[in-house]
């Protein structure tokens, strides 16, 4: 087919709006700014390290990653479930605390909270089991920290596991996050694993690239501004569309929409090399209390691709500094010698990534829309995980749903 579909953006959504056109027999063309596909989602290779650009994981029970990845060939590497928990200079582990939190010997557990809390974790695991994706999405939106308090944890349990646990997630300190996404990733937990391919999350959009074929994607070709049916890019090249999916944040290239959107969270992702791993498991570790470190991960434990020069690799999650990068580390390598008893120096700084567009900041979280909700204008279509809620899964939605959308409108005109 010869109409001319142009997609803003190789990341995640406009790699999945491409494979739906191409499905629907339409070769869209896709104009990225950088140089490689993932937008988001990239892994680079360093002094014998791979690192991915922020600490992610794929939830194996995402609706529609199942659909889209093919999770054998991308060698998933799973976490055990459950978190090593650094509590000052203290640390103790638990295991599979939403699964099975009844199975969590009682020494253990009673460092992290009561025994009524226990009986809690497992009524909530239940309860988000039986309630489709659709529900937890139309249920009324309360901030976290106020849901967990409403459901009756205990301050205990609210400051040594969910705040750690879902700040790392929600990149946000104040579990000021509705709780439509709570129950979300919750339920994704209780039902799925947190996994990381092989060879970090960079495969994911190498693996939906690979599955294109008629898809052109030109890269290096930042776009300026759209106008119309019109496409400016940064070099001053006009390119006419009849169709337009912007698969970024809209208000960067489109004027109408400035200020629109929240301000987007932000991330610090540093990574330095050991002699060897402290948590020696493939599992979180989280730490409590209002440092600078929220979560660490060894991910060589993960998956040994990771490293293959012999050191571990350890990915440190800071949420908010206003530290330049020279007086960070110092204060964060300080921090995981207080809980690791390791000494400071032992930590070799590797790269360190600042994410400024890390998650959207979304208000109303939805699981899905209608495809009358991409449209703009006649020609333009949104797609992206700002329009549902800040996840892989919903991104992937997101691009489907503004391929039908594309798909659909030119039902209607022939």
């Amino acid at each position: 087919m010869k109409e001319r579909i142009y997609i803003v953006g190789a990341g995640i959504s406009g790699l999945i709006a491409a494979l739906e056109l191409e499905k629907a027999g339409y070769s869209p063309i896709i104009l990225e700014s950088n140089s490689t596909v993932g937008g988001r989602m990239k892994t680079d290779e360093k002094d014998g390290f791979l690192l991915d650009h922020g600490f992610q994981v794929l939830n194996t029970a995402y609706p529609e990653a199942k659909k889209y990845l093919d999770y054998e060939a991308l060698h998933l590497k799973t976490f055990d479930p459950g978190a090593v928990i650094f509590n000052g200079k203290e640390s103790y582990m638990i295991s599979d605390p939403i699964r099975n939190p009844l199975k969590i010997v009682g020494m253990a557990f009673s460092q992290v909270g009561t025994l009524l809390d226990k009986v809690k974790m497992f009524s909530l695991t239940q309860e988000l089991k039986k309630k489709s994706l659709q529900d937890i999405f139309n249920s009324p939106s309360v901030p976290t920290l106020q849901y967990l308090e409403d459901y009756g944890f205990s301050k205990q349990i609210i400051h040594n596991f969910f705040k750690p646990f879902f700040r790392g997630i929600f990149l946000e300190k104040h579990l000021n996050t509705s709780s439509r996404m709570f129950e979300f990733v919750f339920k994704m937990f209780a039902l799925g694993k947190a996994a990381v391919p092989e060879k970090g999350m960079g495969e994911i959009p190498k693996m939906l690239r690979k599955q294109l074929s008629t898809t052109q994607i030109y890269f290096d070709s930042p776009v300026k501004e759209i106008f119309g049916n019109e496409i400016e890019l940064e070099n001053g090249e006009k390119l006419e569309a009849d169709r337009i999916i912007v698969a970024v944040q809209p208000d960067r290239i489109m004027k109408q929409l400035q200020g629109q959107f929240g301000k987007p969270h932000s991330v610090i992702n540093l990574y330095f090399s050991l002699q060897r791993s402290f948590i020696a498991r493939p599992m979180i570790g989280l730490v409590t209390g209002e440092g600078l470190v929220n979560n660490i991960v060894f991910m060589n434990d993960v998956s040994s691709a990771y490293s293959i020069n012999g050191r571990a690799l350890l990915s440190v999650t800071v949420l908010e500094s206003e530290l330049s990068s020279e007086e960070l580390i110092p204060k964060v390598k300080e921090e995981l010698q207080s809980i690791s008893g390791v000494n400071a120096e032992y930590f070799q700084f590797v790269h360190s990534y600042t994410i400024s567009y890390a998650l959207p900041k979304v208000d109303d979280m939805k699981y899905e829309v209608p495809i009358t909700e991409t449209k703009i204008t006649d020609k333009v279509y949104l797609a992206g995980d700002y329009l549902l809620n800040g996840s892989i899964n919903a991104a992937m939605t997101s691009g489907r749903i503004a391929a039908e959308a594309v798909i659909h409108s030119f039902m209607q005109t022939h």
